[in-house]
C-alpha cells in the first residue's frame, strides 16, 4: 500500500498570482464540469448572532488580535463559533486549543471591511508550528462566523491541508462555491497573504463535530467580462491539482469515517487502481483527467 501522494505547483509565482486575480474577479464562478444544471445552494447556518453582539467588533479594526483575544465578547464569540470538536495538530486536541495555537503564529492586523466583514488572522511564518497559521472570519451583519486552520499534518491524511470550522453550519455537504461569496473574497486575500496552497485539500467541520471534504468547485480559469483570460495551460494546471486534492482527501474520509482527529497512513489500495486506470485512460490529457477525477470524488462523496 502507498502513502498519500502531495501535488506540488508547477508556475511560477507572479503566474499563480494572475490566475487567482483572474478567478476572483470571475464572482466565484462554479465547475463547469459539473452534472448540475443550476447553481448548488448557499450553505446553511443556524443560530446567527444578533447584529447587536458584534458591534463591538468595528474599534478593533487595525489593532493587533492579543486585544481583541482580551476581550471577553469575543472569546464568548469564538465558542459560538467552534464546533466542540477535536482536531488533530501535532496531536489530539480540542479545535478550540488548536484555534488558538494557530491564531498565535505571526498574528496580523485586525481587518474590518465595509465596516461589517471582520478577519482575524494569522500568517505563520518559517518558524510557525508544523506550518500553522489561521482565522476567524464574521460577518456582523447577518451574524455568520467561520474560523480556519492551515498546517502540514502528520497524521497520514494529505498535506498542507486547510479545515473550515462552523458551529452554525449544519450541511455534511460542500463546495466552496456555496460559502458566503464575501467570505471567499476575505478568504482569497488572506491565503494570497499567509501563502496558503490554494489546491490544497480541504475539509470543513460543521455542527455535528465530524470533518467533510469541502470540494474545489470553483473554475480557476474563469474570468469576468472584460479581464484578461488566465493563461490557459496554467489555470487548467491549478484545477487539476485541486481536483487530485479533493480526489485524495476523498479516500481519506472515507477510510477514517469522517472522524474530525483521524489518523491513517494507508491507502486504500483501489486508490492506485483508479489511478492506473485513470492514467491508462486519459493519458497526458488535462481536461480529461480533470473530468474523471471530479467524477470519482462526486462517486466517493455520494454528491
Amino acid at each position: 500500500m502507498a502513502h498519500f501522494s502531495t501535488f506540488s505547483h508547477r508556475i511560477g509565482q507572479a503566474s499563480l498570482l494572475a490566475v487567482l486575480a483572474a478567478a476572483l474577479a470571475a464572482a466565484q464562478q462554479p465547475d463547469p464540469t459539473a452534472t448540475q444544471t443550476a447553481p448548488p445552494p448557499p450553505a446553511v447556518f443556524q443560530n446567527q448572532i444578533p447584529a447587536s453582539e458584534l458591534s463591538f467588533l468595528a474599534a478593533y479594526d487595525g489593532k493587533m488580535p492579543g486585544e481583541l483575544e482580551r476581550d471577553k465578547r469575543f472569546r464568548q464569540l469564538e465558542k459560538m463559533i467552534t464546533p466542540p470538536a477535536y482536531y488533530f495538530y501535532h496531536r489530539d486536541k480540542e479545535l478550540s486549543e488548536a484555534r488558538d495555537e494557530v491564531l498565535d503564529e505571526s498574528p496580523l492586523p485586525i481587518s474590518v471591511r465595509d465596516n461589517r466583514f471582520v478577519m482575524v488572522a494569522s500568517s505563520g511564518g518559517p518558524d510557525a508550528h508544523m506550518s500553522g497559521r489561521g482565522f476567524i472570519w464574521i460577518d456582523m451583519q447577518t451574524g455568520i462566523g467561520l474560523g480556519g486552520i492551515y498546517f502540514k499534518p502528520s497524521n497520514g491524511e494529505p498535506t498542507p491541508t486547510l479545515a473550515i470550522f462552523s458551529r452554525q453550519l449544519t450541511d455534511t455537504d460542500l463546495g466552496m462555491s456555496q460559502l458566503p461569496p464575501e467570505f471567499l473574497d476575505d478568504l482569497d486575500q488572506w491565503a494570497l497573504l499567509a501563502k496558503v496552497n490554494p489546491t490544497a485539500p480541504r475539509y470543513f467541520i460543521p455542527a455535528n463535530k465530524k470533518k467533510y471534504v469541502l470540494v474545489h468547485d470553483l473554475d480557476f480559469c474563469a474570468h469576468a467580462a472584460g479581464v484578461p483570460a488566465p493563461h490557459a495551460i496554467d489555470c487548467q494546471e491549478l484545477n487539476a491539482e485541486a481536483a487530485d486534492s479533493d480526489l485524495e482527501a476523498a479516500y481519506f474520509m472515507k477510510q477514517t469515517d469522517h472522524l474530525s482527529d483521524a489518523t491513517a497512513f494507508l491507502l486504500d489500495p483501489s486508490f492506485n487502481a483508479w489511478i492506473a486506470f485513470r492514467e491508462r485512460t486519459c493519458g497526458n490529457g488535462l481536461e480529461c483527467r480533470i473530468v474523471y477525477t471530479r467524477r470519482r470524488t462526486r462517486e466517493l462523496l455520494a454528491r
